[in-house]
Order: C-alpha cells, then sequence, then structure tokens
C-alpha cells in the first residue's frame, strides 16, 4: 500500500513538473482559452434593408492543440438602433402625423432595436507569419453556425397593447437560419495571462427565413429565402488555462 502511495505521488509530481515547464514564450502549447470579444459590423444583402451598422458582444470557450490548431464554440449576441423604413413597418399603426396612440389616448413614448445571436463553431489555424513567438501569428478561421434577428419595440410603460404579445410578433421581422463565416486578423498569445488577444476582420453569410405566419405591413406571411450578410472588425480578449514555467532558472 505504502509503495503505491509513493508511485502515484512521484508521478503526480512529475505531470506537474513538466506542466511547470510551459512557456508560451519558447514552446507551442496545447491550452484552453476562455474569451470575450466585440464586433462592430456592416450589414449586406437582405439584412441591410432593415437595418444599419450593429456591433456585437460574446463569449467563446476555445482549444489550442500544440500543433497550432484552434477550435471554438461561440455565443454573440447582436445589439443596434438604426432601424430602416421604421414609419412603413408601422403605417397600420401610426397616426397621420407618425405617432401612436397608446390605451390611454395620448401618444405612446417607443424605440426601436435590432437585436439577435448567433451560435457558432468555428476550426482555424495559428500561421507562423509576424509571430511574436511559436503560439502567435495570422489567424484563418472558418466555421458554421445558427443566425437569428428581430426587431424590438420597446413602448414605455408597455401602454401600447397593438404592440404587445401577439400583435407584437407580426412587426418584429423576425428571421433565423443557417450561416457560414470567416476571419482573418492576428493571434498572440504571451507569457502573461493577460494579454492574450485577438484582432482581425469578421464575415457572415446567414440562409434565412421569417419565422412569422403573418406580417401586418406586407398584409401576409413572408415566404422568400434571405441572404443576411455582415462584415466586421472584431477584438478578442483571452484567459489561457495553462502552467506557465518561470523566466529564468537558478542553479546553485
Amino acid at each position: 500500500m505504502k509503495l503505491r502511495v509513493v508511485i502515484l505521488s512521484l508521478f503526480m509530481a512529475f505531470s506537474w513538473s513538466m506542466q511547470a515547464q510551459v512557456n508560451a514564450n519558447d514552446s507551442v502549447v496545447a491550452a484552453f482559452m476562455p474569451s470575450f470579444s466585440y464586433a462592430y459590423q456592416f450589414p449586406g444583402g437582405d439584412v441591410a434593408k432593415q437595418y444599419g451598422n450593429n456591433s456585437t458582444i460574446g463569449g467563446a470557450l476555445m482549444y489550442k492543440t500544440r500543433k497550432n490548431i484552434l477550435l471554438s464554440l461561440d455565443v454573440n449576441f447582436i445589439f443596434g438602433s438604426d432601424i430602416k423604413n421604421a414609419d412603413s413597418i408601422l403605417r397600420m399603426v401610426l397616426t397621420d402625423n407618425g405617432f401612436i396612440i397608446d390605451g390611454n389616448g395620448v401618444y405612446a413614448l417607443y424605440n426601436m432595436y435590432e437585436r439577435g445571436y448567433s451560435i457558432n463553431f468555428r476550426i482555424g489555424k495559428v500561421l507562423h507569419l509576424l509571430s511574436a513567438n511559436p503560439n502567435s501569428g495570422v489567424l484563418l478561421m472558418g466555421g458554421f453556425g445558427y443566425l437569428l434577428h428581430r426587431m424590438k419595440i420597446d413602448v414605455q410603460h408597455q401602454t401600447a397593447p397593438q404592440l404587445e404579445g401577439d400583435y407584437g410578433k407580426g412587426y418584429d421581422r423576425l428571421t433565423s437560419g443557417l450561416a457560414l463565416n470567416e476571419f482573418i486578423g492576428y493571434f498572440y498569445m504571451g507569457k502573461s495571462r493577460i494579454l492574450n488577444f485577438y484582432a482581425g476582420f469578421e464575415f457572415y453569410q446567414g440562409f434565412t427565413r421569417s419565422r412569422r405566419d403573418y406580417i401586418f405591413d406586407l398584409m401576409g406571411k413572408d415566404n422568400s429565402n434571405h441572404l443576411d450578410l455582415f462584415y466586421g472588425i472584431k477584438i478578442g480578449w483571452m484567459i489561457p488555462v495553462y502552467d506557465r514555467a518561470p523566466d529564468k532558472y537558478y542553479y546553485y
């Protein structure tokens, strides 16, 4: 029994010692990397008919192998306030002066926003181009996922029943579908757990459809297929999970 304890202790000590030699500055390392990101996007295709520029914030769980292959599963939340053709979309409930009368018989105060999210799986490669160390360089990624976006109509105090509940669904342009994504940029992973980031250009192609059975201003259902494009600049901050070696060794 004591022999087993000694062998197990030696094995654990050896494993810890090997892990402690990991240094992102002089060797390629494998690591899990929770990350947080922000992107500023420009719309194209069908989605550009409804919305202007938007932003996204997201989180991801990334894993980099010892061959600098990068795997990522991420969720990104879409938000914006540039709504196009708002008067046309709400024309069924607007007065001649462009106002909405609420349930109290007065003008309702409201705002319209773009909201949505995407869930993506990506795979990529850190290339040894412009490399600050063996774990950094130009990053190429591609993947697929699910994209959803809609129009949020926010009425102050929720006093306009014609825009609430099932009625509101007739105006919100809920749209979703499968999407492809690509990224090209720079990936930096250093010896510090704080200064680890990526930045570059991101592209989405969403193959979407309306998810509402009836749209009021169209007087029917939208049965068309949509091509929703997003182009953006994205930056992300990563927290590598691995044991770092000391910068120097001293012998006595």
